[in-house]
């Protein structure tokens, strides 16, 4: 059994490790984004649909991810808050062209 993880800093790395799969991170950004755009349409049109369909959007993509290319078990479960800011971390590392260094740090091939 694995020790838990104390701190946010002990998390990150053992993230980038769970989304090993570039196609499952590429989910991960689909659905990241698409949750994003959700709460931009809640607010742009005042439509509380978009509310819930924010996260079952987001969950949905990143869940395929995992069960389809990763073959683990979401860090949502464990720590939904650092998963969370995870996310949005990886979408925004990746989209800035900065996630690189992170994935090799944590001991995953960025490919």
């Amino acid at each position: 059994m694995a020790a838990p993880l104390g701190s946010y800093a002990e998390f990150w790395p053992h993230y980038l490790r769970a989304h090993r799969n570039r196609r499952s991170r590429g989910l991960h950004y689909a659905g990241t984004s698409l949750a994003l755009l959700c709460l931009a349409m809640a607010i742009a049109t005042m439509d509380w649909r978009f509310l819930i369909a924010a996260p079952v959007v987001g969950y949905a993509f990143a869940w395929i991810g995992h069960l389809g290319f990763e073959g683990n078990r979401p860090a949502t479960f464990g720590h939904p808050f650092w998963s969370l800011f995870s996310d949005l971390r990886m979408l925004g590392l990746w989209v800035t062209g900065r996630l690189g260094p992170h994935l090799a740090q944590a001991g995953v091939e960025a490919g």
